[in-house]
């Protein structure tokens, strides 16, 4: 009895410093952070649009968390923005971090793509616009019709890509989920005077996600929001910080 008490309470003791350590002194850190003035709390679309990008499984593939140049340099060279800071986060709960990368972070995908055009076609085919894409087509959230109905939003595609003979007309979840992907812009400052790093399509060209000969009039972009299913995510082959 008396080794099982020893180790009942050498457990109880490392779960509490654990405790402590990882729980405790971060929110007592945080708990007070006033969140930006140019951040905004996220609209009734915006968070409909929230929960079908969690629906969809799009955390499974996607981070929204830029990396400091210092730890991670690749993060800035693929134009993904400056590093994230608590205060980005105010609104979101949860949190929706991500740990995998096989499409790109997307905490500044509103800045990088803010072409409501491309997001729509980009989930309706993604390899419409990125070849390589190994993203997943989402031609649930859309509906065909022959002729486009008063109030229907049509989704502007390339040639060939839609059903001939059809309109492909966005639902409202697919409108929704884009309103969020156009909110994720964190391109401010975090600090009084300091400009903050560009993400890319907002001022400049992305190198890692340029594709020759898609007109799309922004710069294209390897993956939006809408990542593979947890059930299709298994599927494909990660690495931490690959293209999709």
């Amino acid at each position: 009895m008396e080794n099982e008490a020893k180790l009942a309470a050498g457990a109880a003791v490392s779960l509490g410093i654990a405790t402590a350590a990882l729980v405790v002194l971060p929110y007592l850190q945080v708990r007070d952070i006033a969140p930006p003035a140019q951040l905004k709390p996220y609209t009734e679309a915006q968070q409909r649009g929230r929960q079908i990008y969690i629906a969809n499984g799009c955390v499974y593939c996607h981070s929204q968390q830029p990396r400091d140049r210092g730890f991670a340099p690749a993060d800035a060279e693929r134009g993904w923005g400056r590093p994230s800071v608590p205060a980005d986060y105010t609104y979101d709960s949860p949190h929706l971090l991500g740990t995998m990368r096989t499409g790109p972070d997307l905490l500044n995908i509103g800045a990088r793509q803010p072409s409501a055009d491309w997001q729509l076609g980009h989930l309706y085919q993604p390899r419409a616009y990125v070849p390589e894409s190994n993203m997943p087509a989402y031609p649930f959230l859309f509906r065909l019709r022959p002729t486009a109905l008063d109030g229907d939003r049509v989704v502007v595609l390339p040639p060939g890509i839609a059903p001939r003979g059809q309109v492909v007309v966005a639902t409202r979840e697919a409108l929704d989920l884009v309103e969020y992907l156009l909110s994720l812009d964190r391109t401010y400052p975090i600090l009084p005077g300091l400009d903050p790093e560009p993400a890319a399509g907002s001022a400049g060209p992305d190198a890692s996600t340029a594709v020759p000969g898609v007109a799309t009039g922004v710069a294209p972009e390897v993956e939006t929001g809408a990542a593979r299913t947890a059930g299709a995510s298994a599927q494909a082959a990660r690495v931490p910080t690959g293209r999709s």
